[in-house]
């Protein structure tokens, strides 16, 4: 056991354990992202891209993902695996209704991530091709969206696309807002305005220094706010709001405060991605040096199987300032996204935390 946790939350992180790695044993995808452009209609501040993809790299053709699908079609469930577009912001391609049609066709579920801007205009046509999911980036009040996306009309658009969410049924979809010291003070009374707007599920996610990030300091929450941040999420919940904390890494004694689940890292677990260029991937964020394959090159399917090493068995993270922590046996290394091109982790928030 490890001290500095009650211990019913240390019982419970054991049990955890034991599925974690039956999980990991058995990998059955369950979620798989395509990236299927890096085009943007935003300019946002906090960019997660690690700055080897251009935006002069081609959109991924319909047919290509497609071809992915039914190479793993045979292997999986279909109605046990949800495709999620994501991008750049997917809804740029006028396509997106078809390959959701084509995705029902086969049998799998499917949603998209979107900032906001172009999905009220097409919902109707996203709903008639099938839509079962969506997630919309808002951050805040007007001005502090604004100011993170870079578009004047962005606050307006999101939340208009909201409001036709919560006049429709069929879709599991939620809100997910970054925080950070532009709006850190403002979230409490944000939430009150997302309730009154009618949302039911609300994700929050904070920032680290990468891609365009790194450019921003205002985007980092210091320790103490981060705290803050994490009491917040905690007294939400207990009040019946369902917000959670994202799969960011390990919380410490906050774990199960937080979110629905103990932190676990899915990247090639059950998450997998096809990126803009055919790479394959755990999750969009992760960096290009844990590509385990391409599509172009290799079967989806085989190195689903056969590779993922280094997200299936993390001891290669036991290092630097995880070498002695008595938490990384629940932990097992933070997050797969937290990791930069020399594979040292850039942050850990259980530290941030104590």
């Amino acid at each position: 056991m490890s001290a500095g946790l009650p211990l019913r939350k240390q019982i419970a992180l054991e049990l955890f354990r034991r599925i974690r790695k039956n999980r990991t044993k058995l990998h059955e995808l369950r979620v798989l992202f395509w990236e299927c452009t890096l085009r943007c209609n935003a300019a946002c501040r906090h960019c997660g891209s690690d700055c080897r993809a251009s935006t002069t790299q081609p959109d991924m053709p319909v047919e290509d993902f497609l071809r992915v699908i039914d190479e793993l079609t045979p292997f999986v469930d279909p109605n046990r695996v949800m495709v999620i577009f994501t991008g750049g912001e997917a809804l740029l391609r006028p396509d997106i209704e078809q390959c959701g049609q084509e995705l029902c066709r086969r049998g799998y579920p499917w949603g998209i991530v979107s900032n906001g801007l172009l999905f009220g205009k097409r919902l109707n046509a996203l709903l008639e091709a099938g839509l079962r999911s969506a997630t919309i980036s808002l951050d805040g009040f007007d001005e502090a969206h604004n100011w993170l996306r870079g578009r004047p009309d962005s606050f307006r658009m999101a939340v208009w696309s909201i409001e036709r969410l919560v006049r429709t049924s069929g879709v599991v979809w939620d809100v997910v807002t970054c925080a950070n010291r532009k709006n850190f003070d403002d979230l409490p009374r944000f939430r009150q305005f997302l309730m009154a707007e009618g949302v039911k599920n609300w994700r929050i996610f904070t920032i680290f220094p990468a891609g365009r990030a790194t450019r921003f300091p205002e985007l980092q929450l210091d320790d103490r706010q981060f705290t803050q941040l994490m009491d917040f999420i905690r007294d939400c919940r207990r009040e019946g709001f369902h917000v959670s904390y994202g799969c960011e890494g390990f919380l410490g004694n906050h774990e199960m405060e937080v979110r629905d689940t103990f932190f676990q890292c899915n990247a090639g677990i059950n998450t997998a991605s096809v990126l803009v260029d055919g790479s394959i991937s755990g999750c969009p964020s992760i960096r290009a040096n844990f590509h385990q394959g391409n599509i172009y090159n290799d079967r989806f399917v085989d190195v689903w199987e056969q590779r993922f090493q280094p997200f299936r068995d993390r001891s290669w993270t036991r290092k630097g300032q995880c070498a002695d922590c008595r938490m990384f046996r629940y932990c097992e290394g933070n997050g797969m996204h937290l990791y930069d091109d020399r594979g040292e982790l850039q942050i850990c928030h259980y530290k941030r935390i104590r």
